[in-house]
């Protein structure tokens, strides 16, 4: 049945109870309802056929009953016992909820008007961005997409995959989508489904994508629900993702979710889910027989973006960029996942080579090369070892027991009892073995001290290496936490600034966020009232351990009270570390420039360069990037 004349599922559904729905699923078996039209073998765990919905000669129709979906690989064809009955019977979703009732022998809850009302306005959004991703196909194919189609051919895709993801061009032309569908779809619906946008002086409406390939993304059922637009020139944003609407929240969706699902579903106890970082990443993995990989759309992955990974394995694996923003990314999502770890249920880390990307790797190495990184992914509790004992050397008993207060802090933010437990254990046996060979009496043994008063060396055993060098860039960091605690005026005008940057290390930035959170208290806040604030919500230890490490280098910011002489110092830190962060940027882009040339990696090379220096940038100019001038 027609789009435009069948009623969404997804917005019908709203009109019943969950628990309803739910319950004339359990009732149905999904094989029996499948079965009366298709002739079904069973195979394994699923039942497989002939697909009804196109013709074909070899199977490629399976019915998954204890996950209670089918799906199609020839045609795509997805969905439960009330989505087989729509598209076999020409039923919209009420009528096919009514039938499965009847012969489950339970009552169909009556819709309210409001509850109709809502049904249809999901409806007809559906409707509209199912249109506007045909139509963004056909600009693709047509005369005018030569450039974006050029593109794809140089990122590696044949036509097939372009086809297959849906992937389409939206012209430069601001009312080329407006006026294809304005006729159909009022304005304020296109609007509301994120597919114009209205200038800030109340002029007409215009495209919200133009000059940019156009990649659909999908709900769990692989309908479109909002787009993501990647520019072919120096426009920014180089990635551009639709607006939050009624159907589309950007932390709550991952892309290529519907078909790794059924990627999944093929080998269940082979497949986990693969988590990359960009749309192309999903479709070169998918390219390269790793069908279950899926990406964030942009953003850190969020609480509900977990769950929905948990939906299609108990255990997927991260493998995010090999670069410093990459390892952040990583950081962030483990940080995240802790509370919500439950027994059976955890992250896998896969470690990209530096400069690498999931795209670039399979084009250079292939499959095989990428099966290499995701079989030495190291479980969610090696990486957070490894991330806490990077943090500063551990040369002291006192050092140790700040890792081992780290650790357990760490652990204790596990929600679930049984899994803390583990966690508590699996750290201190690792802390047993890290302390043992520096241990002195007791249960780590005893060590002779040399004159000099450090440890000897048992014969035969080489001399521990000396302890790595602080990272500046974590005493940046520090400096700035201590600059607040101190002078707590700068909460209020640098909120702001001190959101926006970036703080890697977990423990820094929950400190950053308790002190940014002050701004309920009373006014006038002094240093003093601050730190007993911080010391009654659990932050004691971590302020101590931030004024001990950064004290001495933040000791020439704080010799003056003068606040302009306070405030020189702290854009003169925030610019030094943003001008690490450029750097940083400047060597990925080289690497990437003499590993494989593009035209793209071209590009960014100049535009990098082609940023002022900080000894170039003017006094406001110098004021608005966070450093003093000169």
């Amino acid at each position: 049945m027609p789009a435009g004349r069948r009623r969404s599922k997804l917005a019908a559904a709203m009109a019943f109870p969950p628990s309803f729905l739910d319950e004339l699923r359990a009732r149905i078996p999904l094989g029996e309802v499948v079965g009366r039209r298709v002739r079904l073998i069973r195979k394994g765990r699923e039942l497989g056929g002939l697909c009804p919905f196109h013709n074909e000669k070899t199977p490629s129709f399976y019915v998954v009953e204890d996950k209670g979906f089918f799906h199609c690989f020839g045609c795509g064809a997805h969905g439960d016992a009330i989505g087989f009955l729509m598209r076999a019977d020409n039923l919209d979703f009420i009528e096919a909820v009514e039938r499965l009732a009847g012969e489950a022998g339970l009552a169909v809850p009556q819709q309210t008007p409001q509850e109709r009302e809502r049904a249809q306005r999901q409806k007809t959004l559906l409707e509209a961005l199912a249109g506007a991703a045909s139509f963004y196909e056909a600009q693709l194919w047509g005369q005018g997409g030569s450039r974006a189609r050029d593109y794809l051919t140089r990122r590696g895709l044949d036509d097939e995959t372009i086809r297959r993801f849906r992937l389409g061009w939206a012209p430069d032309d601001r009312q080329a989508l407006r006026r294809a569908l304005s006729g159909e779809y009022p304005e304020a619906l296109l609007r509301e489904a994120g597919l114009l946008r209205v200038p800030d002086d109340g002029g007409s409406p215009y495209d919200y994508f133009r000059g940019r390939v156009i990649f659909p993304i999908g709900d769990r059922a692989g309908r479109t629900i909002a787009f993501g637009g990647r520019t072919l020139g120096d426009d920014q944003p180089k990635y551009l993702n639709s607006p939050d609407t009624p159907l589309f929240e950007k932390g709550r969706v991952l892309y290529g979710w519907a078909a790794a699902r059924a990627a999944v579903a093929r080998e269940p106890d082979k497949a986990p889910a693969i988590v990359v970082e960009g749309y192309m990443d999903v479709i070169a993995l998918h390219r390269a027989a790793f069908g279950t990989a899926v990406a964030p759309l942009g953003t850190a992955l969020t609480e509900a973006q977990l769950q929905e990974l948990w939906r299609l394995s108990p255990e997927p694996v991260l493998c995010f960029d090999g670069d410093a923003a990459g390892q952040r990314a990583a950081g962030r999502a483990l940080t995240r996942a802790l509370p919500l770890l439950q027994p059976g249920r955890s992250l896998r880390f896969a470690e990209l080579p530096p400069g690498e990307d999931p795209d670039s790797l399979i084009r250079s190495r292939g499959g095989v090369g990428f099966a290499e990184v995701l079989n030495a992914a190291r479980p969610l509790s090696d990486v957070l070892w490894q991330r806490e004992l990077a943090v500063r050397p551990i040369d002291t008993p006192e050092r140790r027991a700040e890792l081992e207060a780290r650790l357990m802090a760490q652990a204790a933010l596990i929600a679930d009892r049984s899994v803390q437990n583990e966690y508590r254990r699996f750290l201190r046996d690792r802390l047993f073995a890290l302390a043992r060979p520096l241990g002195r009496s007791g249960r780590f043994g005893r060590q002779p001290a040399r004159r000099d008063g450090r440890p000897s060396v048992p014969p035969g055993t080489a001399a521990p290496a000396p302890p790595p060098p602080r990272d500046p860039r974590r005493v940046e960091r520090e400096i700035l936490l201590v600059l607040l605690l101190r002078h707590p005026f700068l909460i209020d005008e640098k909120r702001e600034e001190a959101i926006q940057l970036d703080f890697p290390e977990p423990e820094l930035d929950r400190l950053r966020r308790a002190i940014l959170r002050v701004e309920d208290l009373p006014e006038g806040l002094d240093a003093a009232t601050l730190r007993q604030h911080l010391g009654e919500n659990g932050f004691t230890t971590l302020v101590d351990s931030v004024f001990s490490s950064s004290g001495m280098h933040a000791a020439v910011l704080l010799g003056s009270p003068d606040p302009d002489y306070i405030r020189r110092g702290w854009a003169h830190v925030v610019g030094m570390m943003r001008r690490d962060e450029n750097r940083a940027e400047l060597a990925s882009a080289r690497q990437a420039l003499a590993s494989e040339y593009s035209p793209e990696s071209l590009a960014r090379l100049q535009a990098l360069h082609a940023q002022p220096r900080p000894e170039e940038l003017s006094e406001d100019e110098a004021s608005e990037r966070g450093r003093p001038p000169g």
